[in-house]
């Protein structure tokens, strides 16, 4: 394979781009070291920067990353091994480089980073995240810094008695993780510290440079480390102050409205004045347009207010207003509102200033854009990720318990509700959000084209795919899917059927506005039929936080159509499940947190949850260093287990979590931990070499037990990564290969060869949809009632494929179609959308779709066409 294709994922952009992306390697075909080289369409060299990223068992390149910058984006281009953008790490050869290669310069106190058009000086110390930017010789911004509002209680009483109080950021680290020519990468780490000296809210931010370019791309990461109930976050936000150097009827705002609408202001208005007394029509064009006012104009000049001080705030997803004042101490004038802006503002002069956005700014409300001071030497602008005009973050539990004090009360609740209950467990110390902003610094103030264009690049960044055809041959993900074919009948049903599923779940996120900052991405788990809406307050049946693992279902979904749409909206709830649902801080770190109606509500804190599959296509299709991050937190969080008896509910004697003896499940929680330490390994992480000999323990320890993945009374040593038995007989449960555990199996069995391991997950595969009779022959007892055969006909049509047995693709193909459930999502039922009218608003709703079992039915269709496909009914 010499070669590769890649395309946009949403078209050619228009204007110049930045992307970042990967690309996979079939085993054993490039080597660990290799470079890379990009031509357009038409053959030209394309500067690229490349870096490997994962590496298969034999040391062959498995993912390689790449990054671009271009001022005029080519419609696709090819990828091959060739010349290096960067040669000195790598193989030598003749470097095909920027015309304005990107640089960094490192100096005891600070960085220096150079794009060619702008320059960027960051500190290693105090608050300011960026000190300064220059576009050219002049200053276009100074003294960015994170700042964050707090308050002591939340005010039950309308009495206005909160007292608030301020923070800023506090720098304790920075690194160079990338230095160019293409594309470079700071990652600054720190606190954000108070008058007093308080601190809270650790947060990283990496800042992104790339070659040729006037933008600064910033993504913010801050994680909780309170629990919630006295202090909160009532503002959060970065800010950044911008020198103004035109006189005041030169300076201008600007804020992108919804669509490509600009409101387009200047400090000093010189339109609009009583016929006659104002200047002519081509100084109020200029103004207008956002250049320079030709010739002075005086005459009543002075009689003019300036309106330094804007304001968009967009406080949900269907609104935001605009407001201006002349300055503190006087009153707000309203500008106009809206529905959903874009998220995009600028203040400066005709003789340059800067641009600023954050992406989903209104599906991630309560968002606001500040422009302070805009008539004075200097204007202020803050781009807030959550708004001080909005109520203050409330993450306190929802509920005082109910009663249930003890396991056995929780137990029943859990019985009746779906929510699993404890005190003290519904705490948000330790989860994370992740924004993504933008800062442009520019030579003059932007048309409004521009703006449509740079508000274009803020609500969706350019992004560069491979050919579903490449994916496929690469063989990376297990080879589970292959691509979308409706040459069949039955193939063509299945395919419809996968479109209707997807096409309602990101229909019920708009009709159903499951927007907001804590909660884009996520999804509910299950309807309410007689409501006809969502279970958003019944306790475990409300936002779904990866139960039965959509994630996995979005993520193949596209990498088998190549679809912007699933891409996207695979997107959000990646960058959700891996930051909300997932303790970063804290005794829990490495765990996540079951369905319910706060994401971090529910007592069962596991790794099914926090499972490192669920990030890992999203971080190798785009190299998205925030989530590598993640990836490599779980390397090692197997530990939680010396802290959080997950059985503690239901274990009926003393348990005291004994290093050498744990009790981990062989499924749910091994193949979670097995998908952290694959990953740790294939990347060549810091703990790849304690992941890779806890993964191949594991493998081989799985394997040696009497009944396999099969095996009941097991117990897990920390120390080694092997399992024991610790008693005879069989266990199955029906959740155990539904939280990724089949994926991570497949994965591991085309890339490591351990046969006696693959003959274990072979037999679990045969099994668990097999007759008593046929359960008992082989392992001496039936399995009982196992439920969701649809979702495990994927375990049938493996078993198939890998033993080319016909029988377990027949069975395979009848539970899929012909489910044995009335929960299933049977082929001959009504595939159509009801809408209603009774609802607060107009919506749709298909009573029998619950998320955990489309997400079942996705993956269990995708996974059955790839393997199966040609053995149809």
């Amino acid at each position: 394979m010499t070669e590769v294709g890649l395309t946009w994922l949403e078209g050619p952009p228009d204007g110049p781009a930045e992307s970042a992306w990967g690309t996979p390697w079939p085993r054993g075909e490039v080597a660990a070291d290799q470079t890379f080289a990009l031509t357009d369409l038409n053959g030209t060299a394309v500067p690229v920067q490349s870096r490997p990223i994962a590496f298969w068992p034999d040391g062959s390149l498995k993912w390689s990353a790449h990054a671009i910058a271009t001022p005029v984006p080519a419609g696709g281009y090819t990828l091959r091994p060739g010349p290096a953008a960067v040669p000195a790490t790598l193989k030598p050869g003749p470097a095909v480089v920027p015309a304005t290669p990107v640089t960094v310069a490192e100096h005891e106190g600070h960085l220096d980073v150079d794009t060619g058009p702008i320059r960027a000086r960051i500190g290693r110390s105090g608050a300011e995240v960026i000190s300064h930017i220059w576009r050219g010789d002049t200053e276009i911004a100074r003294g960015a810094r994170l700042v964050n509002v707090g308050q002591r209680g939340i005010d039950e009483n309308e009495d206005g008695a909160i007292t608030r109080h301020r923070h800023v950021s506090d720098i304790r680290d920075v690194v160079v993780e990338q230095s160019g020519p293409v594309r470079a990468v700071v990652r600054i780490e720190g606190t954000h510290v108070g008058e007093t000296g308080d601190t809270w809210l650790p947060f990283t931010l990496r800042l992104y440079f790339s070659a040729g370019t006037d933008r600064i791309r910033m993504m913010h990461t801050f994680i909780v480390d309170r629990d919630g109930h006295d202090d909160h976050i009532a503002g959060l936000g970065v800010r950044v102050r911008v020198p103004m150097r035109d006189a005041a009827y030169d300076r201008h705002v600007r804020f992108v409205g919804e669509g490509n609408g600009v409101l387009a202001e200047a400090v000093k208005g010189i339109t609009g004045l009583v016929f006659g007394r104002g200047p002519d029509a081509g100084a109020r064009a200029a103004q207008v347009a956002g250049t320079a006012v030709p010739g002075p104009w005086t005459d009543g000049l002075r009689h003019l207010p300036e309106w330094g001080d804007y304001t968009l705030s967009q406080l949900s997803a269907n609104g935001f207003t605009v407001r201006k004042r002349t300055g503190k101490g006087y009153a707000w004038i309203p500008v106009d509102q809206g529905g959903r802006a874009a998220g995009l503002g600028y203040v400066g002069g005709a003789s340059g200033g800067l641009a600023f956005g954050l992406r989903d700014s209104w599906q991630r409300h309560p968002t606001q854009l500040d422009v302070r001071g805009a008539g004075a030497e200097e204007a202020e602008v803050t781009v807030w990720l959550w708004s001080p005009e909005a109520e203050p973050m409330d993450l306190r539990f929802y509920h005082d318990g109910l009663g249930q004090d003890t396991h056995r009360e929780q137990l029943d609740g859990l019985a009746v509700t779906h929510e699993d209950y404890e005190p003290g467990f519904g705490t948000p110390y330790g989860v994370a959000r992740t924004s993504e902003l933008s800062f442009w610094a520019l030579g003059s103030t932007p048309s409004g084209e521009r703006l449509g264009e740079l508000a274009d690049r803020v609500r969706t960044p350019p992004q560069l795919i491979n050919s579903v055809g490449h994916l496929v041959a690469a063989k990376v993900f297990g080879g589970l899917f292959a691509p979308v074919d409706r040459t069949h009948p039955v193939k063509n049903e299945i395919e419809e059927h996968l479109d209707f599923l997807f096409a309602y779940h990101r229909s019920q996120v708009e009709e159903r506005h499951w927007y907001g900052f804590w909660h884009h991405g996520d999804v509910m788990h299950s309807f309410d039929a007689d409501r006809r809406v969502w279970c958003y307050d019944v306790g475990g049946h409300a936002w779904t936080n990866s139960e039965f693992s959509p994630d996995l279902w979005l993520w193949y979904a596209f990498l088998r159509s190549g679809r912007a749409d699933i891409f996207r909206f695979a997107e959000a709830m990646t960058r959700h499940t891996g930051e909300v649902d997932v303790y970063h801080l804290g005794p829990w770190a490495g765990l996540g947190t079951r369905h319910g109606v706060t994401h971090w509500g529910d007592s069962c804190k596991q790794h099914r949850i926090s499972n490192a599959l669920y990030r890992r296509i999203f971080y190798y299709l785009t190299a998205d260093e925030r989530t590598g991050d993640l990836l490599h937190e779980l390397a090692d969080s197997e530990r939680s287990f010396l802290v959080l008896d997950p059985g503690r509910k239901v274990r009926t004697g003393p348990y005291a979590p004994e290093p050498a003896a744990l009790d981990v499940s062989l499924c749910t929680d091994w193949g979670a931990l097995a998908g952290a330490w694959f990953t740790e390994w294939e990347r060549n992480g810091p703990r790849a070499e304690a992941a890779r000999r806890k993964l191949l323990a594991g493998m081989e320890s799985i394997a040696a037990l009497p009944n396999g993945f099969l095996q009941a009374n097991t117990r897990y040593d920390l120390a080694t990564g092997r399992f024991s038995a610790a008693g005879a007989g069989v266990f199955v449960l029906h959740l155990g290969a539904i939280f990724g555990l089949a994926e991570i199996c497949a994965e591991l069995i085309d890339a490591i060869d351990l046969p006696d391991f693959e003959a274990a997950w072979l037999q679990y595969c045969r099994l668990y949809s097999a007759t008593a009779a046929e359960q008992a022959a082989e392992t001496g007892t039936g399995f009982g009632d196992l439920f969701f055969k649809q979702g495990h006909a994927r375990l049938d049509a493996y078993a198939a494929a890998r033993l080319a047995d016909d029988g377990y693709a027949a069975r395979a193909w009848r539970n899929f179609l012909t489910p044995p459930m009335p929960w299933e999502y049977a082929h001959d039922r009504d595939w159509s959308v009801t809408h209603v009218e009774t609802t607060l608003n107009p919506s749709s709703c298909v009573p029998w779709v619950h998320t955990p079992f489309t997400a079942l039915y996705g993956l269990s269709a995708i996974q059955c066409l790839a393997l199966i496909g040609d053995e149809l009914p």
